[in-house]
C-alpha cells in the first residue's frame, strides 16, 4: 500500500511541475535587447586580426593581451563571456554566417530607425521610416500593442542609449514610458540608486550629443524592473554603433564586452527577483550589421554598405530550446522578433506584422 502511495504521489507531483512548466512557459515575462550595430562577425569570431591596427586601436598591444586569442572560439568566449559561458549552453545563438545560419533585415535602408522599426513593428516601412530624423512613429509596436491590452496596461517600459527612442516607440501615443538619451528619473519613488544616477550621469560627459553611455541606461532599466515590475521590457545599448562610427574599433569591443557583462547582471537579477525567477525569456539582436570591404567600411552601414543587413539573433531562459550555437542551415529575420513577442501576451498575431514567431520553445 505504501508503495502505492508514493507512486499516486510521484505522478501528481510530475503532472504538477509539468502543468507549473507549462504555466510559466505561456505567460513568461520578456526582456528584449538590443545592440546597435554590433557586428556577427566579432559575436561568432571575437576580435578582428585586421581591425587591431594602429589606424583602428591606441593601444594594439594591450588590445590584443585582453581580446587576441589564437582559435575564433576562444576570442569570442573572452570577447563576450556570458554568451559564450552561460547563454550557449540554455538558449540559441542564430547567425554564425560561416555554419549557415543566417539572419537578416528585410527592410532597405540599413540603418538604425528602419531596424528598430522593423524589430519592434515586425514589418519593413521603407516608404515612411527612411531616416533617423526625430519624428513620431506611425506605426503601432509590439510595446504598444502589448501596453494597449488591459492585462498589462502600464506593464511595459523601454530603455535606450539614443534619444531617439521616445520618438520610435512614439511615447508620446503610446503611453510607455521612455527613458532614453540623456533623461534622467522623475517621480516620489524613486530609489536611491536612481537619485545617484540622476546625480551621475550630468557629470560623466559622453562623446556624442544622442547617444549616453550604456551603463546607465542598462543600471535605469533594473531600478525601474525592481520597483514597477514590468512585464515587457525593451532595452537598446548603443555604444558599439557609435564607437564604430568614429573608427574605434578598441572601444567598440570593450563596449561589447562592457554589454555582456550587463546583460549578464540583468540576467541574475531576473533569478534573484521572485517575480521574474524561473518565468523571463530573453531575446537579443542588433538593428543593422556594418561592412566588411573595403576593411573601412567596418565603420559604416546602410543601404550602399554590403554586409549591413547581416544582423543576429540571440535566445534564452525559461522553456527556450537549449540548441546552443545554431549549426543547421536557415534563413531568419528581424522582422519575426516583434511576433515572437507578441505570442507570449494572450493576443494573436497582428497581419500587420509581416514576419512569422520564431519556433524557440521546448517542445
Amino acid at each position: 500500500m505504501k508503495k502505492i502511495i508514493i507512486a499516486v504521489i510521484c505522478v501528481f507531483s510530475f503532472l504538477g511541475a509539468e502543468a507549473q512548466e507549462k504555466k510559466a512557459v505561456k505567460n513568461p515575462k520578456i526582456v528584449l535587447i538590443t545592440l546597435d550595430g554590433f557586428r556577427w562577425q566579432e559575436l561568432f569570431t571575437g576580435a578582428d586580426s585586421k581591425l587591431i591596427t594602429k589606424k583602428y586601436a591606441e593601444d594594439t598591444t594591450a588590445l590584443k593581451e585582453r581580446f587576441w586569442r589564437n582559435t575564433p572560439q576562444e576570442r569570442r568566449t573572452v570577447l563576450m563571456p556570458f554568451f559564450w559561458n552561460e547563454v550557449v549552453k540554455m538558449g540559441q545563438l542564430h547567425g554564425n554566417r560561416n555554419l549557415g545560419s543566417n539572419v537578416n533585415l528585410t527592410n532597405k535602408m540599413w540603418f538604425s530607425y528602419p531596424g528598430y522599426n522593423e524589430i519592434l513593428t515586425g514589418a519593413a516601412d521603407d516608404k515612411r521610416i527612411n531616416s533617423n530624423d526625430k519624428f513620431n512613429n506611425p506605426n503601432t509596436t509590439v510595446l504598444e500593442k502589448v501596453n494597449s491590452l488591459s492585462k498589462y496596461k502600464n506593464k511595459v517600459a523601454a530603455f535606450g542609449s539614443w534619444d531617439v527612442f521616445p520618438f520610435i516607440i512614439n511615447e508620446e501615443r503610446s503611453g510607455i514610458p521612455v527613458n532614453a538619451g540623456f533623461e534622467t528619473v522623475k517621480g516620489d519613488k524613486i530609489s536611491a540608486r536612481e537619485v545617484f544616477l540622476n546625480e551621475l550621469q550630468p557629470k560623466v560627459p559622453s562623446p556624442w550629443d544622442s547617444v549616453r553611455f550604456d551603463a546607465f541606461t542598462s543600471n535605469y532599466a533594473v531600478e525601474y524592473m525592481k520597483r514597477e515590475h514590468p512585464e515587457l521590457v525593451y532595452i537598446s545599448y548603443g555604444e558599439t554603433d557609435d564607437f564604430a562610427h568614429d573608427g574605434n574599433y578598441q572601444a567598440y569591443l570593450k563596449s561589447a564586452n562592457a554589454a555582456d557583462g550587463l546583460i549578464e547582471d540583468l540576467w541574475k537579477f531576473t533569478q534573484k527577483d521572485s517575480f521574474y525567477k524561473d518565468n523571463t525569456l530573453f531575446i537579443i539582436s542588433t538593428d543593422h550589421g556594418r561592412g566588411t570591404e573595403p576593411l573601412d567600411q567596418w565603420r559604416s552601414h546602410g543601404s550602399k554598405i554590403e554586409g549591413a543587413d547581416q544582423v543576429w539573433l540571440v535566445v534564452f531562459g525559461n522553456g527556450i530550446q537549449a540548441l546552443g550555437e545554431v549549426t543547421a542551415k536557415e534563413q531568419l529575420y528581424s522582422n519575426q522578433i516583434a511576433p515572437t513577442v507578441l505570442q507570449f501576451f494572450d493576443t494573436a498575431k497582428d497581419d500587420q506584422m509581416k514576419g512569422q514567431p520564431l519556433e524557440i520553445l521546448k517542445k
